[in-house]
């Protein structure tokens, strides 16, 4: 148990016997009348985002979640096998638990897999990964006003908008919770 004054982004909450993970938390003191906290809560096993606002000290139940290292094996056709660090026990995680983390992963990189009573909620990556451009257009300059931009496929098959100047073959940093070009490693 905590309260609503110990909410941090990340911490996974049990309201309604469903999971829910707080995005982001605002503490707000009006001039008139008590404090509330005002939270913006995504449900771990839909993905649904809800707006939830709570007086200020009230008790929330937190759940205990297994943040394990795992390494990513392959994908089997359907599913993705990790390998746990410690145990070596093998883990099948389906492509929707796996979101948007499966457009940044290669085989053999390290993530961590967060699982609850046994289940897998949820794989986080690092903030960014480099990643290598397998197919891109030559980039033209022309008159404009702005950088311009072109498409590029990583080698995991994710495509994503790069400067003109970035050719095939370059390793690039990509941001792995907005899928943004960073820039070239």
């Amino acid at each position: 148990m905590a309260t609503t004054n110990d909410l941090k982004n990340g911490m996974i909450l049990k309201l309604d016997n469903q999971l829910w993970q707080v995005v982001e938390f605002q503490h707000v003191k009006p001039g008139k009348g008590p404090a509330f906290v005002r939270t913006k809560l995504r449900n771990v096993m839909s993905g649904k985002n809800v707006d939830k606002t709570m007086n200020a000290g009230v008790k929330v139940e937190t759940a205990t979640v297994d943040r394990r290292d795992m390494q990513y094996l392959y994908n089997d056709g359907e599913d993705f096998v990790f390998m746990d660090l410690q145990t070596y026990e093998q883990l099948n995680v389906t492509p929707e638990t796996m979101g948007d983390a499966k457009n940044f992963l290669l085989e053999n990189e390290n993530a961590t897999v967060a699982m609850y009573d046994g289940q897998v909620l949820f794989v986080e990556l690092p903030a960014s990964v480099v990643l290598e451009i397998t197919f891109t257009e030559p980039g033209l300059q022309g008159d404009r006003s702005n950088a311009g931009t072109k498409p590029a496929t990583l080698e995991t098959g994710y495509e994503i908008q790069v400067p003109l100047f970035v050719d095939q073959g370059t390793k690039v940093k990509v941001d792995t919770r907005s899928g943004e070009y960073l820039g070239r490693d």
